[in-house]
């Protein structure tokens, strides 16, 4: 049987599907949401613990990771600039560091919570809504870099241990003989402030150079004359220096010689600070420890000033030389030093005369007796010597000599002995009778007291003012000669007894002196100004004592018969010789006396030995 044909199906009425279809609709719309929210649930859940995708760091894309992945991909990422090596130098010196040891260091935590922090809200609606802002434009921020200034001061710190430097100034020393000179070296100092501000923007710039110049401060050295004062040393110390002088008759002495070790212990190197900062050497050699050597040969090289001595002419009342005069000198010990202290630092010859202070003598060889006020003889005296030894005449005349021709000036005192000089051999003079202790001896200058006795009846004579004379011990025959009054006699004896007068006129005073051999007399003249009056009178003798009796003594040269007198009798007394001065006026000026108080002698012969005259005297 065949089966029958199915119904044909029954189609809905068009008002079914326009009821069917909103609910369609509805239904695909709940499902659709249920979807959605199954999905946005889903979402939430997976990227709560994840930054959302588009998200990155210094371009590195960290959407879908979770915190510790996003450090990790970081630190990864910046390795490379951690580790990058910069260079820092100073001039040729180059110290390598990186980054990390300079104190850099990447804060990968801070970085990922702002990256996370940035792609997540409060809401889910808001994560959703920001996922998918950032699915059509991907957001970019930078990672978060810490700079620890400390860490890197303390690496400059190691740095400035090795590039500070204290300035050393020039100097020089002196070891020895030697002389060396130092040149100075500049201070240096790394200045770590200025140098951390440059390594720190240079670091976190990520500078591609890399290449840091260290902030270097320098200070300069003072560049003191070294070599000048070093040239100055050398020269003192080069060679001896020979000090030199020459006598009065131009002959050389010394050289007195300072050697090389000597001048060096003599240097005195020292540093002068300026008030403007700047300093110099200074290089003295004071030879003031040279002083009391100088001192002691002063006196060697003493050359008093030589007054010359003249004649006068009374016919044309000029002077005429009889000795020349010299110039005076004596050694100028403070202008010696400072020559030796001036030579001293000059090359070539070291030879260092010797400074004088020279002096010019009162009377010079073209002095006039206008000039001086001396216009004629003015007094005169004479003395005998008859029957005088040759030894007495010679010292007479040798005496008389030493008196020639002297200028005494206006108010100055003319001592005997200062012209005479030493009585001595070597100053000419001969061994003669001479009145010591009582008793007539033989002694060096016997007769010498004839010249003083004569210059003092000068002086007496012409008025001027007697400041010191000394009588002999008895009356001496030879003083009484050709009338001659007792009591006008000068004894002296050096260096105790001297004779001296003043020149108590306002002129100068020339004494000139001659031996008058034909009548055996010596004779002193005084050419002058008149200026004194003199009236002398005649000498007043009192109590009277006779001299003993003659006294015999031996001498074994004689022989028998013989007889030679040493000595002569002579009566004691007391003898005044007064005088009258009157000036240019009239008036009476001076009225003195000189006293002498004679002792009795007794005469002396010499006979044989054995002769009969001798035992009267025991």
């Amino acid at each position: 049987m065949t089966p029958p044909y199915p119904p044909p199906p029954r189609r809905n009425p068009l008002w079914v599907w326009l009821l069917r279809l909103p609910l369609l609709m509805l239904m695909g719309g709940a499902l659709l949401m249920l979807l959605l929210g199954a999905l946005l649930l889903a979402f939430q859940l997976g990227m709560q613990e994840r930054i959302l995708l588009g998200m990155q760091v210094d371009g590195l894309p960290l959407g879908g990771m979770t915190r510790s992945q996003a450090a990790a991909a970081l630190e990864n990422q910046h390795s490379a600039r951690l580790q990058a090596v910069y260079a820092l130098s100073d001039g040729e010196r180059v110290w390598q560091a990186a980054a990390a040891e300079l104190g850099l260091s990447l804060d990968a935590a801070a970085t990922v919570e702002r990256a996370y922090h940035s792609s997540h809200g409060d809401t889910a609606l808001h994560d959703l809504m920001r996922q998918a802002e950032l699915w059509f434009t991907s957001e970019s921020s930078a990672a978060v870099f810490t700079f620890d200034e400390a860490q890197a001061r303390d690496w400059l710190a190691r740095l400035a241990a090795e590039i500070d430097r204290e300035k050393q100034d020039a100097y020089l020393t002196v070891t020895g003989m030697t002389v060396e000179t130092h040149s100075g070296q500049p201070g240096r100092r790394l200045d770590v402030e200025a140098s951390l501000r440059a390594l720190s923007a240079a670091v976190l710039a990520f500078d591609e150079a890399r290449e840091i110049r260290l902030v270097i401060t320098e200070t300069a050295p003072l560049e003191r004359s070294t070599a000048a004062a070093a040239e100055r040393i050398r020269t003192a110390l080069s060679a001896p220096l020979e000090l030199t002088a020459r006598d009065s008759a131009g002959q050389p002495l010394g050289p007195w010689t300072l050697s090389p070790p000597q001048i060096h212990a003599l240097l005195n190197v020292t540093l002068h600070h300026q008030a403007d900062g700047t300093s110099h050497y200074a290089v003295e050699v004071s030879f003031n420890a040279f002083a009391e050597f100088l001192e002691k040969l002063a006196p060697g090289l003493l050359q008093p000033p030589l007054d010359g001595r003249f004649d006068f002419d009374p016919a044309t009342a000029q002077l005429t030389v009889l000795s020349p005069s010299a110039v005076g000198r004596e050694l100028d010990v403070a202008a010696t030093i400072a020559r030796l202290e001036e030579a001293v630092f000059l090359r070539g010859t070291r030879v260092v005369p010797m400074v004088f202070a020279y002096q010019l003598p009162r009377y010079h060889d073209k002095i006039t007796a206008a000039e001086l006020g001396i216009r004629e003889l003015i007094v005169e005296a004479s003395t005998y010597y008859t029957t005088s030894p040759r030894n007495r005449r010679t010292n007479i005349a040798v005496g008389a000599a030493k008196l020639d021709g002297i200028i005494i000036p206006p108010g100055a005192e003319f001592s005997f002995n200062h012209y005479l000089g030493d009585i001595a051999p070597e100053n000419g003079f001969v061994e003669g009778s001479v009145i010591f202790g009582g008793s007539t001896v033989a002694g060096i200058g016997g007769g010498i007291c004839q010249v003083s006795t004569t210059v003092f009846r000068a002086a007496f004579a012409g008025g001027f003012a007697i400041t010191e004379r000394n009588s002999h011990g008895y009356r001496v025959g030879y003083y009484e000669l050709a009338g001659a009054d007792p009591g006008l006699d000068a004894a002296i004896w050096q260096p105790d007894s001297d004779f001296r007068f003043q020149n108590n006129t306002p002129p100068h005073l020339l004494i000139e002196t001659d031996i008058l051999s034909a009548q055996d007399a010596l004779q002193f003249r005084f050419y002058s100004t008149p200026h004194w009056r003199t009236e002398i009178e005649s000498a007043i003798v009192r109590d009277i004592v006779a001299a003993p009796p003659p006294r015999f003594a031996a001498a074994s040269d004689l022989l028998a018969g013989q007889l030679r007198q040493v000595d002569y009798a002579a009566d004691g007394a007391d003898v005044w010789v007064y005088r009258s001065v009157y000036d240019p006026a009239g008036e009476l000026a001076i009225r003195d006396q000189i006293f002498t108080h004679y002792l009795p002698w007794q005469a002396v012969f010499e006979v044989a030995p054995g002769d009969s005259r001798l035992q009267n005297e025991n």
